[in-house]
This record gives structure tokens, sequence and C-alpha cells, in this order.
């Protein structure tokens, strides 16, 4: 059973860690494709800007120049657009602005169509003069794959002279992202920069920071041109670990109960199993013990039975009377002990009907010392009462409660070694009499006294059993007070006595 649960246990941690694994390599395949949507859309927009800036200078040139020729007066327009800009603005040219000294040279002016140069058709930047929205629309998904990949690299080369904040914001790619991660159901926040040549540009969310863990990079913007150094997309989410732990939680959270049900389980049996085994020791002691305690009696009542037969013991009254006083006095030890017995299986099964009526306490301790009384005067020893108590009337059985009071009684005899000196108190505590029962006995251990009043319990005292009994009265004794909304304490130091406490609640 505990290889059984340890291997259940593993399985249970196996396949979590497992699902948490599996779950992050899933996370972060759709993080990669978030990022190759992402770049594949921005690469479309300026696919779709450039196409629509050729069509305007085809437009203004008419149709007698050729794509290359196009191409080159395009790329010279974007420069001087550029350097102009900069000029105006008494800013010296940003190593953002990737300008070819061969093509500021060209003489713009030479060009027939002198309109190339009319205000509209200035430096076309990818948020002027088209709606982003129709992206799709503007790029002809019927390209083949050459073209669009030339096309591509020609709107790369077109669109590298600008610096990166001119070609995307950091709201646009934010709003990427976002529709991207929502597409592939993923709730998690997320940073995000855009890196060239492992320096970050102005393209960033407020609060990015490089994650080892937690940080997905793609290419964006490729270019043919080896000399223009490509755009990284860096993005990061901060919340990875708890997005992936929630998906798994629920499942885990289940797992984890029925695992903690079924050790609780097997806790619960082992430990019903010791505790029957120790049960199962101690009825046996208990009924060896009994038939130990049956034998003596009935071995002396077949003695005193066989002396009556015999013929000289037979004519002699007196010893005939002392013979039958033996017999009668040993066949009242052996009822005594059965009607223990008996009397305890009956509270077990709660069928003891208790009848209660007014008792005087202090009444009741008087008879219960005469009771003892032939028993003490064999060890020679003596009980004082001291009476204090002013309420002394409770309700309850007369018989019981003798019994009670006799077991501790017979008890604090037994387990004196010389002649028992025993004290008997009675105090009002609130409205309670507080009996107390102490002797100057043997005591008990702090263990002991913890299992004095359970079932058959007698602390062990190795192979010496100088005392009988069988772990019976005290056990009764509490049963019976607990009928009575009473209680029963004990105090005890090894070697120097021991104090019974009886609690009672008084007649208002």
């Amino acid at each position: 059973m505990s290889l059984s649960l340890i291997g259940i246990i593993v399985v249970q941690i196996y396949w979590i860690t497992n699902s948490i694994q599996y779950n992050d390599e899933q996370f972060s395949f759709a993080v990669k494709q978030t990022m190759v949507a992402v770049a594949t859309d921005l690469e479309n927009r300026e696919i779709a800007n450039y196409q629509m800036a050729k069509q305007a200078f085809k437009d203004t040139l008419g149709g007698n120049i050729n794509d290359a020729q196009l191409r080159q007066i395009m790329l010279a327009q974007q420069s001087k657009n550029l350097l102009e800009n900069s000029r105006l603005n008494n800013n010296p040219l940003s190593e953002d602005y990737k300008l070819d000294p061969q093509l500021t040279d060209i003489d713009l002016d030479s060009i027939t169509f002198k309109r190339l140069f009319d205000n509209k058709f200035g430096v076309i930047e990818p948020n002027q003069g088209s709606n982003r929205d129709q992206s799709s629309v503007l790029y002809d998904a019927d390209f083949d794959n050459y073209a669009r990949k030339k096309t591509a690299e020609r709107a790369s080369e077109y669109y590298s002279l600008l610096p990166i904040p001119q070609r995307v914001t950091s709201q646009e790619v934010a709003e990427l992202i976002s529709k991207e991660l929502e597409k592939r159901q993923i709730d998690s926040k997320f940073e995000f920069a855009i890196y060239q040549d492992g320096y970050a540009t102005r393209v960033q969310s407020d609060n990015f920071e490089y994650l080892p863990e937690g940080t997905w990079d793609y290419p964006i913007f490729r270019t043919s041109n080896e000399s223009i150094e490509p755009y990284y997309l860096y993005m990061s989410l901060p919340g990875r670990k708890k997005f992936i732990l929630s998906s798994i939680m629920g499942m885990a959270l289940l797992s984890l109960i029925f695992t903690t049900v079924i050790v609780v389980a097997y806790s619960s049996a082992v430990s019903q199993i010791f505790k029957q085994r120790q049960i199962s020791q101690i009825k046996t002691d208990f009924i060896n013990n009994m038939t130990h305690e049956f034998k003596t009696p009935i071995a002396t009542i077949n003695l005193a039975l066989d002396s009556l037969k015999h013929p000289k013991i037979a004519a002699d009254p007196e010893k005939v009377k002392n013979y039958l006083r033996m017999i009668r006095e040993e066949n009242k030890r052996m009822h005594g002990q059965v009607e223990n017995v008996l009397q305890i299986s009956k509270l077990d099964k709660n069928n003891l009907n208790i009848e209660k009526e007014r008792i005087d306490m202090n009444h009741l301790i008087d008879d219960s010392i005469s009771h003892v009384q032939l028993l003490l005067e064999e060890k020679n020893g003596t009980i004082k009462t001291h009476l204090g108590a002013l309420r002394t009337v409770v309700l309850g059985n007369e018989s019981h409660m003798t019994n009670v009071l006799v077991n501790i009684l017979e008890n604090a005899i037994k387990y004196t070694e010389e002649a028992p000196v025993i004290d008997v108190y009675t105090e009002n505590v609130k409205n309670k009499i507080v009996i107390k029962i102490r002797d100057q006995g043997i005591g008990m251990a702090k263990s002991a006294q913890r299992k004095v009043f359970q079932k058959f319990f007698r602390e062990h005292t190795g192979d010496i059993h100088n005392v009988k009994g069988h772990g019976l009265g005290l056990a009764y004794s509490k049963r019976i007070l607990e009928d009575h909304n009473g209680d029963i304490f004990v105090q005890s130091v090894k070697g120097k006595g021991s104090t019974f406490s009886i609690h009672l609640p008084l007649i208002v």
C-alpha cells in the first residue's frame, strides 16, 4: 500500500511537471507565431505603401520610364527630402538616416517632369498618403512568391533610408501584438522593443525589460543589403509563468485534492490497523488475566468442596461453616468481576438504565468507606475525611455512585505498598461539589495519567504483577460520571501518590 501510494504521488508530480513543460513549449511556439505574424503584417504594409508610392511616381512621370530608372529616382528623392528636412530643422543627420552619397548627388532638376517635386509628392512616408486598414487590399494576394520577394526587397530598400520611428510607431506594434495574442487565446501582459545592431530604438513599450528566460526575438524589415543592420523585434511576457500555471491549475488542484483524500484515507487505515492490533493485544491480556483471576477462586471452591466431603470435617460444624464462608466469598468475588465486565459492555452499548434521585454526597462517602473497611484493616491503613462542602446534594444513582467511590478507594489501598494513608476532601466550587481522594501510594507517570481512564489500561511494571485487576474500574467510573454530567481528573507524582478529583453539578 505504501509503495502504491508513493507511486501515485510520483506519477502525479511527473504528470504535472510534464504538463507545465509541454504548455511552456506550446506557449513559446504561440509567441513565436505571433511575432512571425507581426513581422509579416509590417512587411505587407510597407509593400502596400511602396506600391502606392511607385504608382504615384508613375502617374506623374508618365509611362516612358522603366522600373530601374523609377526606382533610382524614388530613392534619390527620398534621400534629398530627408537631407533637406534635417537642414531645415538645424539638426545634423542622425545615424538612423542611412543616406547613400551617390543618391544625394543625382541632379533631379534635369528631369523633364518638373512636377515630380511638387509638395504632394514630397517625402512619401508610411504614415502618410495611405490607409493602413486597406493594406491587405492594396497588397495583391495573387503575387507569386518570386514577385512578392522582389517587391518586398525593393520596399525594404526604399524605406530603409528612414529611421525606424518613421517606419512604424510603438502604438502600431502594440496593437498588432495584442491582436495576434488574442487570436491565440493568450491573455497576458506583454512588453516589446525594436533593436538594431544590439541597441534599442525609440520604438518600444514603456516598461520593456530583457528577461533571459522570457524574451523572444524575431527579425523584421529584412533586406538583402548586407550593409544595413537588420532590425529585431523583442517581446517579453512577465505573466508567462502565471499564464502557464493557470492553464493546468484546475486539473492539478483536482489531482492534489484526490491525492490528499487517498493519503488521509490511507493514514487513517494504517492508524486503525495499529489501534486494532493494540486493542487485540490488550483484550488478549485481559482474557488471560481474567482466566487467571477465575482460576484461583475456582480452585479454592473445589478444595473447599473436597474438604467438606471428608468425614472428619463434615462432623465439625465450625469447619463446615468456615469452608462455606470461603466458598461464598470466592463466589462473590467472581460475581463482582463478571458484573464489572457486564457493566462496561452495557455502557458501551448505551443500554445501562440509570435512575437518578437526590443524593447527599457526604453520606455516600461515609457509606463507601465502610465498604472498603475490611480491606483497609487488612493492610493496617487509615482514611481521614475532610468534608468541607456546605452544599452536598446532587442528582444521581446511589448504587453506581457508590461503585465509583469504592473503585477509587480500592485503588488507593491496592496501589500503596505500605500501610495506606488516604484523605478524602469535599468543597464547593461555584455550582459544583468537588471530591478529592488523595493517597500516598506508588503514583504513576505522566504517560499513564493520560491513559488511566481507558478500558483495559494498566501501567506496565515489567514482569512483576503484585496488584490484580483488569483495568476496568476507572473506565467504568469515568463513564458513570459523564452520565451524571460530571467529570474526573487525576494528578500524580511517581513514588509520592495520586489525587483523584470528582466534579459533580449540584441541585440548584
